[in-house]
């Protein structure tokens, strides 16, 4: 007897909510069906697919690999309706994006020129960290990713789109502030304000000082953009932020971006998607969008 597409779909359920009871209302079945449809699937694979713990359910290690491909299964499934609705005319195509957080600062500008353009497009839109990114990506839980550059080795395709200078900035009250040149070298015993270790930012900032023969002094660690500037401007040490996150601020004159040698560091941002992946209309639409108008729809701000 082979496995169905069903149980498929209650089998990644039940682990999604860890509860036999909670996947029951979320598909509108009795526990007892659940059960059992998990319970075939079982006899199917040969191996228990959950184990008890405390009054939840955990995925055993045949579970656990069994949901990346169930996952990925309905993802195909999915992919593959959308196509035919298209072949048949239906006009309702989905986008499912998700973007680094910084990214938040100017891709709703994007996304909304697209919709004028396909009105009746429907985008989920997901924010999250470095590596939430690659998991999404690389899982296929999403269509694509607006990041920096991916990490090599996970099978992913990564087309640079705009470009996405990192700059260093400070409160106007900072002594550098008034200093001309500002040289690599001063700023090596300046504490800074910094992202996660994992974040792309973090990882390109730390590869430029060690280039320059330097060792970047990290004061305090943020995982958010918003809060680095909050405490730069608190006076609390400098950091080194995307050009495209400080725009408010620099009109306001809240932040200062310094002159520094070698600097903005010079990076990029990319639409990232599995190898190999096909795309419905709508997502194939939107990333040709991207690669073509994404730049010339951001004003990039004057320092």
């Amino acid at each position: 007897m082979a496995f169905t597409f069903k149980q498929l779909k209650i089998f990644a359920t039940v682990a999604e909510h860890q509860s036999y009871t909670i996947a029951a209302k979320v598909l509108f079945l009795t526990q007892p069906a659940i059960s059992m449809q998990v319970k075939q699937l079982e006899e199917f694979v040969g191996m228990p697919l959950f184990e008890r713990v405390g009054k939840r359910v955990a995925l055993t290690e045949a579970g656990q690999e069994l949901l990346h491909y169930a996952e990925s299964i309905a993802q195909q499934v999915n992919e593959a309706k959308l196509m035919l609705d298209e072949l048949k005319g239906v006009e309702r195509g989905k986008l499912h994006l998700t973007m680094a957080s910084t990214a938040n600062y100017f891709a709703p500008q994007i996304i909304a020129a697209f919709k004028h353009k396909h009105p009746r497009a429907e985008i989920t839109l997901d924010v999250t960290n470095r590596s939430g990114l690659v998991d999404a990506v690389e899982n296929n839980h999403t269509d694509m990713a607006i990041m920096g550059k991916p990490p090599s080795g996970h099978h992913l395709k990564g087309i640079p789109f705009m470009d996405n200078p990192l700059v260093v900035i400070a409160a106007p009250s900072h002594p550098l502030v008034h200093q001309q040149p500002i040289l690599l070298q001063d700023l090596a015993g300046e504490p800074f304000i910094v992202r996660e270790s994992a974040s792309g930012t973090r990882i390109a900032v730390e590869r430029f000082f060690e280039q320059h023969g330097l060792e970047l002094t990290a004061g305090m660690e943020m995982n958010r953009s918003e809060a680095i500037k909050q405490a730069v401007m608190a006076e609390l040490g400098l950091g080194i932020v995307s050009l495209h996150t400080i725009e408010m601020e620099l009109t306001l004159k809240r932040l200062v971006v310094l002159e520094v040698e070698d600097f903005p560091i010079r990076r990029q941002w990319h639409i990232v998607y599995r190898e190999g992946k096909r795309f419905a209309a709508i997502p194939e639409a939107f990333k040709s969008f991207v690669l073509e108008q994404a730049e010339s729809l951001l004003n990039i701000p004057d320092y």
